[in-house]
């Protein structure tokens, strides 16, 4: 059962009350370089980021968001430390959101000329609690980066919101493991209804950090705990999109795009079927489609895997059975299925 949240609104996307849970990632570029930032968001918005969020170290980095925004199509967050100053310029600026702890950026009356000014521009703020930064004298009470501890963490800065009128926020409670994440994010659900951002922090690279981020938030987003994510990789960002996407889809939280399906092989298998789904994944992945697709090895699984898909292919040495809407169509020589077969789906 999806956890009732309260609504907040990052630009024209809607994130938590029963809104589609978003997909978010962050630029790698210099956000000083407009050109390079721009480039990056527009390939990551080709690839289905929803929401994207740049670094903002600097008053320079901060004003050039200004000009960013004027350029994108999504809505563009503000990741800042330590420093009010950077925070008043990115309001100033424009964004769409800022990601902040309120008690890390200064002294109560700078703190309360941010609030201030993002009330009155309807901004919401990020409330991003990471695992490896916590207050020092949490970690001397709890030992460790508990999940305790980031709890207490994140509702201390929550506190200094609310104690200035605040309510427009969300929180992340991140760590670079399953189990402090998963058990973080538990506890916090229940403490409070603001929106939530998933995401494992620190994951990896792109091989186990997207095993470990599928089993994270999976794990929150199946007991419905979750707004909006990110899959945070060491690897480019549009990386971090196709894994969301994907976790998003076997999940049965997001229906467009192709769901594939492929054996993974045995000695039945006359065909090279990891060539040939490799391929056939590879050319469909620009098909913006709510279809299944398998492609089988052999005779076993593959009538029953035809039958429950859109598209199949149930291929032998010589050739290959074609399957649209779980009944056959036609077979295509091994020599030409993958381009016959990449033609026929997108065709219909």
């Amino acid at each position: 059962m999806k956890r009732n949240s309260k609504q907040i609104k990052v630009g024209n996307v809607l994130v938590g009350g029963g809104a589609p849970i978003t997909i978010q990632s962050m630029t790698t570029t210099n956000t000083e370089d407009i050109e390079a930032t721009v480039k990056q968001i527009y390939a990551l918005t080709v690839a289905g980021c929803e929401i994207i969020r740049s670094s903002a170290p600097t008053i320079a980095a901060a004003k050039a968001l200004k000009e960013i925004k004027k350029e994108i199509t999504i809505p563009i967050v503000a990741d800042i430390h330590f420093d009010y100053r950077i925070a008043m310029e990115a309001l100033h600026s424009g964004v769409d959101a800022l990601r902040l702890n309120p008690g890390n950026i200064g002294n109560k009356e700078n703190i309360i000329k941010v609030v201030t000014l993002a009330k009155e521009k309807n901004i919401p703020i990020r409330i991003g609690v990471n695992g490896g930064s916590l207050e020092k004298d949490l970690l001397k009470k709890y030992g460790s980066a508990t999940p305790e501890a980031m709890v207490e963490s994140a509702l201390r800065h929550v506190r200094i919101l609310e104690n200035l009128d605040f309510y427009n926020t969300k929180l992340s409670l991140k760590a670079s493991d399953i189990y402090r994440t998963v058990e973080a994010y538990r506890l916090i659900a229940k403490k409070v209804d603001y929106p939530l951002h998933l995401g494992v922090t620190e994951a990896g690279t792109l091989y186990n950090g997207t095993i470990k981020s599928a089993m994270g938030l999976g794990i929150l987003l199946y007991d419905g705990i979750g707004d909006t994510i990110r899959v945070s990789l060491t690897a480019d960002p549009i990386e971090e999109v196709k894994a969301g996407l994907a976790i998003l889809k076997n999940l049965g939280l997001r229906k467009s795009g192709i769901t594939f399906v492929s054996c993974p092989t045995c000695s039945r298998a006359e065909a090279d079927v990891i060539e040939i789904a490799t391929k056939v994944e590879e050319k469909l992945s620009d098909i913006n489609k709510d279809i299944r697709v398998a492609v089988m090895g052999c005779i076993v699984n593959g009538p029953g895997e035809a039958r429950d898909s859109d598209w199949a292919i149930v291929s032998n040495k010589d050739k290959a059975s074609v399957y649209k809407s779980g009944k056959f169509l036609k077979s295509i020589p091994k020599i030409t299925l993958i381009n016959d077969f990449i033609e026929l789906v997108k065709k219909d």
